[in-house]
């Protein structure tokens, strides 16, 4: 079953046209990653998904609900974590909590019960009683993600969940949307972090420019470049090529000599390094990462949208 699936989905603007038919099926249990740069559309199809924009065209469904005929029901199986903070800094933490509870039908007993497990899972219950303005960065984001989980939700929307984090805070939300997808939880992710998606995400949408440019397994994603970085760092200076590495095009930074190799050529790779006679210190070698995929995906799209 797909907790969420995108038809044939456009938006504009007048002239401009944000969408460019959109096709997305994301399965129940799932966790997603939508990639792109600012102003790709990520943030306009979230909007369309939680009913806070009106598509132009195509078919959007949260399972069985159509998000506009079956507003209602189809925005009860969302929980939306947006970009923004948009709760009352000046309200109790608690309170915050409440009051979407209330919001959406939960009785007070009930309510209370959710509200003191959400904040236990994410460390804020010793901040229960305290103003929201009191809070952290760091807490705050995950004061969102609890809001966005009291009632709940079938599928979590996280915008830019860990914008402006530190690295031992997004290590424990990271824990935390982990173990909810685990337990059955649909997430869809967007994050200009790309070693989030990364660390989190089953199946990836790369979307360019209102287009979906490329879906596939995050594995898969990875194994497109297959090449690998080598590094080596010399005890000495190093000020030229030796000869037997010149056909790897390196280059020099600092004493390491760096060039990109295909997985395969490793036996003719050691021996022409072995041949060099650097004075070597270390050698690494890098495996290609998200990072290096989006921007190569990407640039080839703007590249075709050129021509």
């Amino acid at each position: 079953m797909n907790a969420i699936t995108i038809k044939n989905l456009e938006k504009s603007y007048k002239s401009f046209k944000a969408l460019d038919n959109i096709n997305l099926e994301i399965k129940k249990g799932e966790f997603f990653g939508l990639l792109g740069q600012n102003g790709a559309g990520k943030t306009t199809t979230i909007g369309i998904l939680t009913g806070l924009t009106n598509k132009s065209s195509g078919e959007v469904k949260l399972f069985d609900f159509d998000v506009e005929q079956d507003y209602k029901l189809a925005r009860e199986q969302i929980g939306l974590v947006p970009q923004e903070f948009n709760f009352d800094i000046f309200e109790k933490v608690e309170k915050i909590l409440q009051f979407n509870a209330g919001y959406y039908g939960i009785k007070k007993e009930q309510a209370n019960k959710r509200v003191e497990h959400l904040l236990k899972q994410l460390g804020l219950y010793e901040k229960r009683n305290q103003k929201a303005l009191t809070l952290s960065g760091g807490m705050k984001r995950k004061l969102m993600i609890a809001r966005a989980l009291i009632h709940k939700p079938k599928i979590l929307i996280l915008d830019e969940p860990t914008a402006g984090v530190d690295v031992e805070t997004r290590q424990q939300m990271w824990k935390f949307l982990k173990k909810i997808n685990k337990e059955g939880t649909t997430i869809l992710l967007t994050t200009h972090y790309l070693e989030e998606a990364q660390e989190l995400c089953e199946t990836i949408a790369i979307i360019n420019q209102g287009k979906i440019i490329k879906i596939d397994k995050k594995q898969n994603l990875l194994n497109i470049l297959d090449s690998q970085q080598v590094e080596i760092s010399t005890k000495t200076n190093l000020t030229t090529i030796p000869k037997e590495l010149k056909k790897y095009n390196p280059t020099i930074n600092n004493n390491n000599l760096c060039f990109n190799v295909k997985k395969e050529n490793w036996q003719t790779i050691l021996k022409d390094i072995n041949n060099s006679n650097l004075n070597i210190q270390d050698i690494s070698i890098n495996k290609s990462k998200l990072e290096d995929i989006f921007i190569y995906l990407t640039s080839q799209s703007n590249n075709n949208h050129k021509k």
